[in-house]
């Protein structure tokens, strides 16, 4: 069992003995195809070693899945949580409980009929985490506990001085623990928002790509198959034909993205305890999130340009101490959600909907220039590939025009998101292609400041202003501003920090 906050255990512990079915099923499962194909091959050529590998393919599993339950121990100290494992190599890990920043727990399917959750405790230090896989649900959640309100406590400084007297004046007050406070829960309403959000594609690549690994194998599909199929298809209209694709195509997509959708945000909440932001969500596999309030520096709201149609957006944060730094606490949602729920988690509504500082025609045209010369690029390569293959350059004209036109539009889209926004106490960059992306960070937290020209910019005294942070991607970068406007910038945001640096001239 766990012990309880105020007493915490001198001995060792084990993990839940419902690990020793765990462990066998997950090590069996990545044995069985090695397996198989070992049993086939050996099949082939010589039955006499069936009595032999049979028996180590069975035991194997069983043994190795033992070995973690029977070499991991881990304690609570009045001041670290310490977890011992290994064989011949013996490792114990630490973490001081008042560096302790995150305690993720997280079950599988396979997790959730035992009824066992893995606990990731992190400290900020290189990602590194310390993992207790597996925990019964009720001590896994004593401990998460546990540890998030040890955290909180500092010890008193000892002292020489004897303590006063009890008296009867002097009664104990218990502090009491402050409710968990919900910030959003899941609306299925929000699942009109699923088709719009295209992060999910990359399932159906995958499985397009298997597909195209397979199909050759397939007996169905050869070229007298392909040929017929071809010459059934034309007997109808086109155009008939490609709608009914294009339709079916819709339908697997809608399939896919709500079916995901739901998969992953299952029974949401994000709630606000014990000085952190915890997130759980999870059909199958359930997660439990937690950022630790005081590290959170900022947040991101991004709009991809499908889901800005419709009015929705999805919110991130940024932390110092936690893997990534970017931990995304909201669902595709509307965009009044994000507004509301980043408002909450930076204290204050502005920096989210506040217009921001436009750049001028110069950044324009930089933004226009970007995207036309990538488009260029690929007129270039079109322009190669036709003289090669030998196709009419009516081809590559009309190639030119449609590319040349969508950069034209991407470059003024991208220059429409571009913008800067300073508060008291946050600096907002706008940035974005198609998705338009909102960064807020605190300037407490900055840490210092990057100002780089090209060769094009220092023409046109414009200059890329990136703030340096231990949170999030560890930059924000406000592009294609006034070189006077950067300096300035930086210097109001961080004052005293540019100082030294500054020549500030007769004015």
């Amino acid at each position: 069992m766990i012990p309880s906050p105020g007493s915490p255990g001198e001995g060792w512990s084990r993990l839940s003995p419902r690990k020793l079915l765990l462990d066998p099923v997950k090590a069996a499962g990545q044995a069985f195809v090695p397996v198989v194909v070992a049993l086939v091959g050996i099949s082939q050529s010589d039955m006499r070693y069936w009595p032999i590998i049979l028996p180590i393919a069975v035991i194997g599993p069983v043994v190795l899945g033992a070995l973690p339950w029977l070499t991991t121990h881990y304690r609570l100290t009045d001041t670290q949580i310490q977890v011992r494992s290994g064989i011949l190599n013996k490792t114990t890990s630490t973490a001081p409980l008042d560096r302790v920043r995150s305690v993720d727990l997280e079950a599988s399917l396979l997790h959730r009929v035992l009824g066992v959750q893995k606990v990731q405790v992190g400290t900020g230090v290189d990602d590194d985490r310390i993992t207790l896989d597996a925990l019964a649900v009720a001590d896994a959640q004593a401990l998460r506990t546990t540890l998030l309100r040890r955290r909180e406590v500092t010890t008193p400084a000892p002292s020489t001085e004897l303590p006063p007297e009890p008296t009867a004046d002097l009664v104990p007050v218990p502090v009491p623990v402050p409710a968990p406070l919900a910030l959003a829960r899941i609306d299925w309403t929000w699942l009109r928002f699923a088709p719009f959000s295209l992060g999910r594609l990359v399932l159906l690549a995958g499985a397009v790509g298997l597909l195209s690994q397979v199909g050759d194998d397939l007996p169905i599909w050869n070229e007298e198959t392909a040929t017929s199929a071809w010459e059934w298809i034309t007997q109808f209209a086109l155009v008939a034909v490609v709608v009914a694709l294009a339709l079916g195509g819709l339908a697997v997509w809608l399939v896919v993205s709500v079916s995901g959708y739901v998969v992953q945000w299952w029974n949401f909440v994000l709630s606000r305890e014990h000085g952190s932001l915890h997130l759980t969500s999870g059909l199958f596999t359930t997660r439990s999130i937690t950022v630790e309030e005081a590290k959170v520096r900022g947040v991101e709201m991004t709009e991809p340009v499908l889901l800005r149609v419709v009015g929705g957006a999805e919110l991130s944060t940024l932390a110092t101490g936690v893997e990534n730094g970017v931990t995304q606490v909201l669902p595709p949602c509307p965009r009044e959600v994000a507004v509301g729920v980043g408002g909450s988690v930076l204290e204050h509504d502005g920096p989210l909907t506040e217009p921001l500082v436009t750049h001028g025609p110069k950044a324009r045209r930089r933004a226009w220039f970007r995207q036309v010369r990538n488009g260029l690029d690929v007129v270039v390569v079109a322009a190669v590939a036709a003289w090669w293959f030998d196709v009419a350059w009516q081809w590559v004209l009309a190639l030119a025009v449609v590319v040349l036109v969508a950069a034209a539009a991407v470059g003024e889209a991208s220059y429409r998101h571009l913008g800067h926004a300073l508060g008291d106490r946050h600096l907002v960059a706008g940035s974005g292609t198609l998705a338009r992306i909102r960064t807020v960070l605190e300037t407490d937290g900055i840490i210092g400041w990057v100002v780089t020209q090209s060769w094009w910019q220092r023409r046109i005294g414009l200059a890329d202003l990136t703030a340096t942070t231990a949170a999030g991607a560890e930059r924000v970068l406000v592009r294609d501003v006034r070189l006077d406007v950067a300096v300035a910038l930086a210097d109001r945001a961080t004052p005293g920090l540019l100082t030294p640096f500054l020549d500030r001239g007769p004015a």
